[in-house]
């Protein structure tokens, strides 16, 4: 009998056919769809989610998606996400500058009024659980051969030891040689000159005091620079007044004119939920970090001013208690954002890591700073010293051990050099030198890094090229053991993450991951980049182990005094083996040297946990914490937030 196929195996036999020949015509965009459906199915696997994790979208309502360049977790449980004019000089110009403020765990969003441009400001958290913000922007760039007006800086003197004054934005100045005038960009306050008598002689000595400001010329053109130092005369001063308030400045040219900072300070109420205006810093700021001390206070280093230079190693210290600003007595130099970290002996241990603007020569070497005496020890043994800017610096868990980690890095400015080196050093050793550690997994300016619950740490993106130039972005990421000293890697991050981005750890023990402000858009550098507004979520292998442990707190939130204790519920008591104190992080150009983790000395009943607090406030400064309690197999509870309050005697 002759074999006839059924309708359905020739239905089957047809749809091959069809199929193949589709393949031949289409072959490499059907074997990227199979294989991205694949890999679809592989990453949601459970078994691939317990050992690796999961990347998911946060669902952002389009009149809340903005150029995320700060963010910081608040008391409250809720994220401070902070664009300022967001990098885009149309904003700046609009005076288009933005705030929302996310819920994670009901994934709301509310648009929060923003005082001033905070883009590329610094931020804190303060021991009332407010969110300190210092500096910001005052103008934008303009590259070299884009600049229209001859300006620079002008520095305005007083020989007058009676009397301060202030001279108005639009104030003209002109040279007594070159003639030419040229117009300040901004108010200036120049204090009053300073006067001192000999005690033997009875002699009076006046010694002229100064202030900075930018200038420009009136109208557009290049006759209108100068070539050479002149003194300049203030319009509208006659007499003494003329005499004693006058203005030098060197060439005024079409050089690069750099960012502009501003000398603007907030508070971030996270109850009232908005900024509450401070006075402002002595200094303005482009690039600070805001590093929280032991005391409670906060120190404010570096940054660009008002004139677009690195301040020249005048420091600041922020008082909570006064809302005010003082000097510090003595001077040092370091590049914008330093990696500025309070050890558990009260000194700042700057890790070397740094992000944008300084000279290659002055302020990178890493070391520990004692703000007292100014002294300061440097450290040595940093593998690829020269290409540290744009490194991640993390103080490892737990803080006790007080070991750091600094990763990858990248030349000064746009060098298009990285590195893939982990330095690792302890400060407790005998002679404290960095080590290498197994490298990270490329080579990448810009990694963002999160300390876990589990005494892990998270890293994700980063690029191999500056602001991911030349298609370089990173979609790597891994787990760091510190205790082990050795890393994996975990699922890869849903984008390309560099510039302007990072990463928080929520409540919860997920991870958020906001930002990326690309230079170009393609490999061949051809198209602009689109800033990513995308946030995404990870969640920890440890979240896919099967149930977490509970911990909650019997009454209101807790305040817990430095060596005291406090007892929170768990009906998992017996299964916890870590109790940890996670100070909440606030993020921003590669710098977050907010995070911490402390181990905490336990004692487990049935039904409940008693901590028992460190009593050094340098390791633990005062704020609102996250606890949490970890089990057996690296599970943490979800946070219970904890306030501690500055200690009576802060060193």
């Amino acid at each position: 009998m002759k074999y006839r196929p059924s309708r359905r195996a020739r239905r089957i036999a047809i749809a091959t056919v069809v199929v193949l020949a589709l393949a031949g015509m289409n072959g490499p965009a059907l074997y990227e769809f199979a294989s991205e459906k694949y890999h679809h199915y592989e990453i949601n696997k459970p078994e691939y989610k317990a050992e690796n994790g999961h990347w998911d979208v946060v669902d952002v309502p389009d009149k809340y998606r903005i150029n995320t360049i700060h963010a910081a977790l608040l008391h409250t449980g809720k994220v401070l996400l902070v664009a300022g004019s967001g990098n885009d000089a149309a904003n700046f110009k609009a005076k288009s500058f933005r705030t929302v403020l996310w819920d994670p765990e009901k994934n709301t969003f509310k648009n929060i009024p923003t005082p001033t441009d905070l883009f590329c400001s610094g931020h804190t958290q303060l021991p009332d659980g407010k969110l300190l913000v210092a500096g910001g922007t005052q103008r934008y760039e303009t590259l070299k051969g884009d600049v229209k007006k001859a300006g620079g800086l002008m520095i305005v003197y007083n020989e007058d030891p009676d009397a301060p004054r202030t001279f108005p934005a639009g104030t003209r100045f002109t040279g007594k040689e070159n003639g030419k005038t040229f117009a300040s960009k901004d108010p200036i306050v120049v204090p009053r000159a300073k006067k001192t008598k000999d005690p033997a002689t009875g002699k009076v000595t006046v010694t002229h005091s100064e202030a900075r400001v930018y200038v420009e010329a009136l109208k557009d053109g290049r006759k209108y620079s100068t070539g050479a130092q002149d003194n300049y005369r203030i319009e509208g001063l006659t007499g003494a007044d003329a005499r004693n308030f006058y203005g030098i400045a060197q060439k005024l040219s079409f050089d690069k004119k750099d960012f502009q900072g501003i000398k603007d300070s907030f508070e971030f109420d996270p109850v009232a939920e908005r900024y509450i205006r401070l006075d402002p810093m002595n200094e303005a700021r482009w690039y600070p970090t805001l590093t929280a001390l032991q005391d409670g206070k906060v120190l404010s280093t570096s940054g660009l001013d008002e004139i677009g230079q690195v301040v020249p190693g005048k420091q600041e210290i922020f008082d909570p208690k006064t809302k005010k600003w003082t000097y510090l007595p003595k001077q040092r130099f370091f590049p914008t954002y330093p990696a500025l970290f309070l050890t558990d002996q009260g000194r700042i241990f700057y890790t070397g890591s740094n992000a944008g603007y300084g000279p290659a020569d002055v302020g990178r070497t890493p070391g520990l700073w004692d703000l007292k005496t100014n002294k300061f020890q440097a450290i040595p043994g940093m593998s690829d010293p020269k290409i540290l800017e744009t490194s991640m610096s993390v103080l490892l868990p737990p803080a006790q051990e007080q070991r750091y980690m600094v990763l990858g890095g990248g030349g000064v400015g746009e060098d298009p050099s990285a590195t893939d080196k982990r330095r690792l050093v302890d400060l407790h050793a005998p002679s404290p030198r960095f080590k290498d550690g197994p490298p990270l997994y490329a080579k990448a300016r810009y990694p963002s890094s999160v300390i876990l619950p589990d005494d892990t740490v998270l890293t994700t993106n980063g690029s191999g090229d500056y602001r991911g130039r030349s298609a370089s972005n990173i979609l790597k990421a891994e787990l760091y053991d510190p205790k082990a000293n050795t890393s994996r890697p975990v699922a890869d991050p849903l984008v390309g993450r560099n510039y302007h981005s990072g990463a928080l750890l929520l409540p919860d023990g997920r991870v958020m991951t906001f930002g990326s402000d690309s230079l170009f858009a393609d490999k061949d550098n051809t198209k602009p980049g689109v800033f990513q507004q995308q946030i995404d979520l990870y969640t920890p292998p440890y979240l896919f182990h099967g149930s977490r442990p509970e911990l909650t707190d019997p009454g209101p939130k807790k305040t817990v005094a430095l060596g005291g204790k406090a007892t929170f519920r768990s009906p998992d008591a017996s299964a916890i083996k870590k109790m940890r104190l996670m100070r909440p992080g606030s993020f921003t150009h590669v710098t977050n040297v907010e995070q911490r983790s402390i181990a905490l000395n336990f004692t487990t009943t049935k039904d409940g946990v008693t901590v028992t607090l460190p009593d050094d406030p340098s390791l633990v400064p005062p704020g609102w914490y996250m606890l949490t309690a970890v089990d057996g197999k690296g599970t943490p509870s979800k946070a219970v937030w904890v306030k501690v309050p500055p200690a009576k005697k802060a060193g």
